[in-house]
């Protein structure tokens, strides 16, 4: 697991650039856009977690997926290209089918860069940047993220003690291995709520969200991260007036039609991809820089 090169640019370019990509992941359902989004946060969350840590999600998304394609098409009987009948009567269409697998489409991408998100956006960089405007708002958040993580470490622990004492889930018939289930994971839960508490007693004791409190930050806003800001806002708004222009057009409904080339809507997909690979290229640039120093060396 790496955190790559722009990990290392200031949190208010990572919440810039990740509030970007997924908003637009969540309102272009052009089959392009929404190709570059899947294939360059794929991309980059394997780039961050591996291949090994993508595996435990993908058993739960890829169910997900099937579901939500498989689903649309059952109940949404619009569009004009009929494929056939259930046994209602009631038609199963093309462009409803079309739709379900670019809604699955893009349900997947923005899982992914929720992960990204996850694994660039640490808590402290949250709390930095929401603890003046919104402290509390900002250690609620921070302890959300951690709180999967940590209870799965803890589950992994207490599972571990419980087995040696002879008391694993893996023995005894299905009703004593729910019990025991059920109270490995009371203990986490217990445990994970009772740390909560002690950290929002200690945030308090040190005085965290009191008004002319100050602050430590390690965090300062670089040449690189004006470049950086800038390069995520030019992409933007490219992408939001190609949007707004027509550039984007496509629809499901009644008949799939929508723009596919051109220059401007050639510019508007370059510029979306542009933004999409961003930190793939600037990890990918900086372990480059590095071997070559290495080597040279």
């Amino acid at each position: 697991m790496t955190d790559g090169a722009f990990a290392g640019f200031h949190p208010a370019v990572s919440l810039a650039y990740f509030t970007a990509v997924i908003g637009l992941g969540m309102f272009l359902m052009h089959p392009v856009s929404l190709g570059v989004s899947l294939v360059c946060a794929s991309g980059y969350a394997v780039y961050l977690l591996g291949r090994k840590a993508l595996r435990p999600g993908l058993l739960y998304m890829l169910p997900m997926v099937l579901v939500t394609a498989a689903m649309n098409p059952l109940f949404n009987h619009r569009g004009a290209t009929i494929l056939t009948y259930l046994p209602n009567g009631n038609p199963v269409t093309l462009e409803s089918a079309a739709y379900g697998i670019a809604a699955a489409v893009m349900l997947v991408s923005v899982m992914a860069w929720f992960a990204c998100f996850n694994a660039v956006v640490t808590s402290d960089k949250l709390v930095y940047l929401l603890g003046r405007a919104a402290p509390a708002l900002s250690l609620l958040l921070s302890m959300s993220l951690r709180f999967v993580p940590r209870l799965g470490a803890q589950i992994k622990l207490i599972s571990a003690a419980q087995r040696g004492i002879g008391r694993d889930v893996s023995g005894g018939n299905i009703l004593q291995r729910a019990a025991q289930g059920a109270k490995i994971l009371s203990i986490s839960v217990s445990w994970t709520m009772e740390h909560a508490m002690e950290t929002a007693d200690s945030m308090k004791a040190r005085g965290y969200g009191l008004p002319g409190r100050s602050m430590f930050s390690i965090f300062r806003f670089c040449r690189r991260d004006v470049y950086a800001m800038a390069f995520i806002s030019l992409c933007v708004a490219a992408v939001v007036a190609g949007a707004l222009s027509g550039a984007y057009h496509f629809r499901y409904f009644p008949t799939i039609q929508g723009r596919w080339g051109g220059g401007q809507t050639a510019g508007v997909f370059a510029a979306h991809f542009a933004l999409c690979v961003f930190p793939i290229i600037v990890s990918l640039k900086e372990e480059l820089a590095w071997k070559i120093i290495r080597s040279k060396g």
